[in-house]
């Protein structure tokens, strides 16, 4: 039985995402492809944090930040990657193979595994088709999101050793929704 996916709104996780063709058919190895995705992966850029990435012949590994939902961004890096490229290359058969496989980033170790993981990738690329890979394709990257940066062994202080769960929390500022309650009225009732 399959693992049930979890939700995954705007809750500033980080995945390893993989993204293969069908039939394995390896379009990428044609450079003009290559290059078409790495357009799509421009165009779409507000949609996500992309930290590290490696075009392979036939799949691709992101490692990502969404800033949406994780399907809402494959939505868009697939189907808009299939729409432009069916139009540009005049192909009519299917491009992706249905779905993705994700992996959520769950500390640091995991992070680094992962990191070493695209690099496995691209070491095994021909020097030509490095630049279907990090910061060799001019896409700018984020670096390592705070919350999966190692903790300081100094200041652990008996707190809890594993990262928080993310919450919808982002850049400081909470989100709400129509049904929130804000906290100091939490605290005026409570007075």
């Amino acid at each position: 039985m399959r693992p049930r996916r979890e939700p995954a709104r705007n809750n500033q996780q980080t995945y390893f995402v993989t993204f293969t063709t069908a039939q394995r058919t390896p379009f990428f190895r044609n450079e003009r492809w290559a290059v078409f995705f790495l357009n799509i992966l421009q165009r779409y850029r507000s949609e996500f944090q992309l930290h590290d990435f490696v075009i392979m012949h036939d799949h691709i590994h992101l490692l990502m930040t969404p800033t949406a939902a994780l399907e809402r961004t494959a939505q868009l890096l697939k189907g808009g990657f299939s729409f432009a490229a069916k139009r540009e290359f005049t192909w009519r058969k299917d491009i992706w193979q249905q779905g993705f496989s994700d992996h959520r980033i769950r500390d640091f170790a995991d992070w680094q595994h992962h990191i070493a993981y695209i690099q496995k990738n691209i070491d095994s690329l021909r020097a030509e088709n490095y630049r279907f890979c990090g910061l060799n394709a001019g896409l700018p990257l984020y670096a390592i999101p705070q919350w999966l940066k190692p903790l300081d062994q100094g200041s652990m202080g008996g707190g809890a050793e594993a990262p928080p769960f993310q919450s919808d929390i982002a850049e400081g500022t909470e989100q709400t929704t129509p049904g929130d309650v804000a906290p100091e009225s939490i605290l005026m009732d409570w007075k």
